[in-house]
């Protein structure tokens, strides 16, 4: 089973959809976005996942098909950082393709891109997050106390970041797909 990155394109909003529905985890990965139909998750990609406003995100595509993403955002090109992400569908995780398309991504922002320092962050109850995170190179580097609420529920976020000038991770990156269906690069 092939997986690798390429960009969103409107036609993965079945397949978002299908990831959303498989998952209600995701509900606060996707800012609240409740994606029921395929209208909803055009929009939401068109919005949010389609390239624009300093972000850029790429689908993690096994088959043909989305299953997750990773991206990078808040870009600052004054002081080269910015903040990077990343989910995969329930039925996809545990398989180190996080960590493996975190890695792709972070070498291209800080290659590419030209970017100097890379940061995420991760709800302290979420161990899986914490293990993808240092997978692929990000060291951790504090604690942000009562940061994330989600209903009445509040967490703490432990912040991590990647240099360029950090050593390579010893996990392979994902390979870019040369093209996603329906979008040109």
């Amino acid at each position: 089973m092939p997986v690798e990155l390429r960009p969103w394109s409107l036609l993965d909003a079945d397949a978002l959809v299908s990831a959303s529905s498989g998952s209600p985890d995701l509900y606060k990965q996707l800012g609240g976005a409740t994606l029921r139909t395929r209208g909803e998750a055009e929009e939401f990609i068109g919005a949010h996942l389609l390239p624009g406003d300093g972000r850029h995100d790429f689908a993690f595509s096994v088959d043909g098909v989305a299953v997750g993403n990773v991206g990078i955002n808040r870009l600052d090109e004054v002081h080269q950082t910015a903040w990077t992400y990343y989910w995969l569908a329930a039925g996809h995780r545990g398989r180190g393709w996080a960590a493996r398309g975190l890695a792709a991504l972070s070498t291209w922002a800080l290659t590419e891109r030209g970017l100097f320092r890379l940061e995420l962050g991760h709800r302290v109850n979420n161990p899986a997050s914490c293990r993808v995170a240092t997978s692929a190179g990000f060291r951790p580097e504090g604690l942000q106390r009562a940061k994330l609420r989600y209903g009445s529920e509040r967490f703490d976020v432990e912040t991590h970041a990647r240099l360029a000038t950090d050593p390579v991770p010893s996990v392979e990156p994902l390979p870019w797909a040369t093209r996603a269906p329906g979008v040109r690069w």
